[in-house]
């Protein structure tokens, strides 16, 4: 699949596809990528006056563009419920939505903002609608996962010093065992749905730009100079959510040097992230935190596209 770009796509009308994030960044090229291809594609967004934006720029462009902006707030779990008791049946859930390095805060349910929005959200997110997804759940790590460290008895950082970057690389390694652990359990029930993950490599995204510390401006100034666009970015994240014969459990990245940028290619991930107890004890904590408990029907998915 070296050199893969979207001009590749299977036409994907008849599909739908959420998208979480995407008001901007990653999300919004995906979004805007797919709908090109035919899909039909639900923008879940915090910011829905940005993703009406991001969709309005689609219909320009694709006035038979199907998409449609709906709210979604990761940080707070009577949001993710509340979007998952209005969604349709879709065929690719892509759990794109982030946040990096922030301050030291909490979601409204009291976890850790990192944590809670980058694995606990999706967590919940994926749990609810795994009923009503069809093919795939792709979930978008990154390369930061190499130094997490999950710990199982302070996932929340509530007896450690907060630090921001070890806490979005703990929540970057949650994706990835979070990924393989998911679709342990589809080969488990039998069922033909995927559990795929993706990193973008260094891409320019607003992702940067919310440490609330002068590592802001420094890394303006690199993005400009090293990283990506966004459309680069977005590459792992669209093979992974259309490609026809991806086996599950797969990890797409960037194909160049130290995977930072380039067509998308299968890449390997650390040793920890595949951990089977870690995976484990994660899930389950996840599912006590979160209060959302998995049920995988045998049998269930499509293979098709």
């Amino acid at each position: 699949m070296y050199g893969w770009t979207p001009g590749e796509m299977n036409d994907q009308s008849g599909r739908t596809f959420v998208v979480t994030g995407a008001n901007s960044g990653l999300g919004a090229v995906s979004a805007r990528v797919l709908a090109e291809a035919g899909a039909s594609v639900i923008l879940a967004c915090r910011n829905t006056v940005r993703g009406e934006a991001v969709a309005d720029r689609i219909r320009e462009s694709q006035p038979e563009a199907q998409c449609e902006v709906r709210s979604l707030d990761l940080a707070d779990l009577s949001s993710v419920y509340a979007f998952t008791n209005e969604c349709p049946q879709i065929d690719v859930l892509i759990n794109n939505a982030g946040v990096m390095a922030v301050p030291k805060s909490r979601t409204k349910d009291g976890f850790e903002m990192q944590l809670g929005t980058n694995h606990l959200g999706h967590f919940a997110l994926t749990g609810l609608l795994l009923d009503r997804i069809n093919d795939r759940v792709v979930t978008v790590s990154s390369g930061m996962h190499r130094i997490g460290r999950v710990d199982l008895k302070d996932l929340n950082w509530e007896q450690r010093t907060y630090r921001r970057w070890p806490a979005y690389a703990q929540s970057k390694l949650a994706n990835l065992l979070f990924t393989y652990e998911l679709q342990r359990r589809f080969d488990a029930a039998g069922s033909s749905m995927r559990a795929v993950a993706a990193h973008p490599g260094y891409a320019s995204t607003g992702l940067q730009s919310h440490t609330g510390t002068i590592q802001d401006k420094l890394m303006r100034v690199t993005n400009k100079l090293l990283a990506q666009s966004a459309e680069g970015g977005a590459l792992p994240s669209l093979y992974a959510a259309t490609a026809p014969s991806l086996p599950g459990g797969s990890y797409v990245g960037p194909g160049g040097r130290f995977e930072q940028r380039g067509s998308p290619v299968l890449v390997r991930s650390n040793k920890r992230s595949r951990d089977r107890a870690l995976a484990k004890g994660l899930w389950e904590e996840s599912e006590a935190l979160t209060g959302v408990a998995y049920r995988i029907p045998a049998g269930t998915g499509s293979t098709q596209n």
